[in-house]
């Protein structure tokens, strides 16, 4: 692990089927219906939320590297 870390965002085409919770209940929560992050950012290479990301079933989960803004490539 490198000390990097991860912004995690869940945008406006979540449609609360609760996957991402289901997969990574330390990093995902249900308020009002729609998923969110629990802690925004995270540290680098945390296969729990690449799997909540690669599951989401309309893609509404991003991941991005905090310092550079730079999008992971997510297969979903």
């Amino acid at each position: 692990m490198t000390g990097r870390r991860w912004k995690v965002e869940v945008d406006s085409s979540c449609i609360g089927s609760g996957m991402c919770l289901a997969t990574a209940p330390s990093h995902f929560r249900l308020v009002d219906g729609w998923s969110e992050p629990v802690e925004e950012v995270v540290p680098e290479g945390d296969a729990l939320v690449v799997a909540a990301a690669e599951l989401c079933p309309v893609s509404a989960i991003g991941v991005r590297d905090a310092e550079t803004g730079a999008e992971l490539r997510i297969i979903g």
